[in-house]
């Protein structure tokens, strides 16, 4: 069955950065585009980052551009994102997901960012 398995998250200090990772299982995974979302408490899920499935097309959400990094490997049926300069307000559980959400949501990653 498809699966997505986020991990990487944890608690960092502002300034800081992660790695988070997902592990695609039960699709193609090289032939779909896929987001990094968030959810920050009280908010609704928002796009941050996508790839297209061959990794050459990249598009970030204002807030993360410059300070995040999206990409892929197919043959390991992995999607990254990488995030610096990490600020109090990207606090939030970290999903990935085809570019339509078409999928099943993972459990996500919990990223806290706090002094």
């Amino acid at each position: 069955q498809v699966q997505l398995v986020e991990s990487g998250g944890g608690l960092v200090q502002p300034g800081g950065s992660l790695r988070l990772s997902c592990l695609a299982s039960g699709f193609t995974f090289s032939t779909y585009a896929m987001r990094w979302y968030r959810q920050a408490p009280g908010k609704e899920r928002e796009a941050v980052a996508s790839i297209g499935s061959t990794g050459s097309r990249t598009t970030y959400a204002d807030s993360v551009k410059g300070r995040f990094t999206i990409s892929r490997n197919n043959a390991k049926n992995t999607v990254y994102l990488q995030m610096n300069s990490l600020q109090p307000e990207d606090t939030a559980v970290y999903y990935c997901n085809s570019f339509t959400a078409g999928l099943p949501w993972g459990q996500g990653t919990q990223v806290t960012v706090s002094s």
